[in-house]
């Protein structure tokens, strides 16, 4: 079970990461194009948050296929930990997202 909550716990904060880093290099190359990064921040943290669940998740449809294969024979605790890992990650993509447009509400 600690394995488990541990998994679920990286796979949160890598997807927060991945919408904060990626966010905030855009910003950096925003001022670096001379163009104001508020809304390039905010527009780029959207359309992250589906590629940090990508990557918390292991990056390929491999969760997926878990989730077809045993719920097809009947496993459902397997299945259920995967809908937690993509739980996990959404709520840190969506921390993450937030951040960015709180900090951005703030900026502007």
């Amino acid at each position: 079970m600690n394995m488990i909550l541990t998994k679920a716990l990286i796979d949160c904060f890598i997807a927060f990461g991945v919408v904060v880093g990626g966010t905030l290099l855009a910003g950096i190359a925003s001022v670096l194009a001379s163009s104001p990064p508020s809304l390039m921040m905010v527009d780029t943290a959207s359309r992250l948050k589906i590629w940090a669940l990508v990557a918390a998740v292991g990056g390929t449809i491999e969760p997926m296929r878990v989730i077809e294969s045993n719920i097809s024979q009947g496993h459902l605790s397997p299945v259920a930990q995967q809908l937690l890992f993509i739980f996990c990650a959404f709520i840190g993509a969506h921390a993450g997202t937030e951040l960015i447009r709180m900090i951005c509400r703030d900026g502007v």
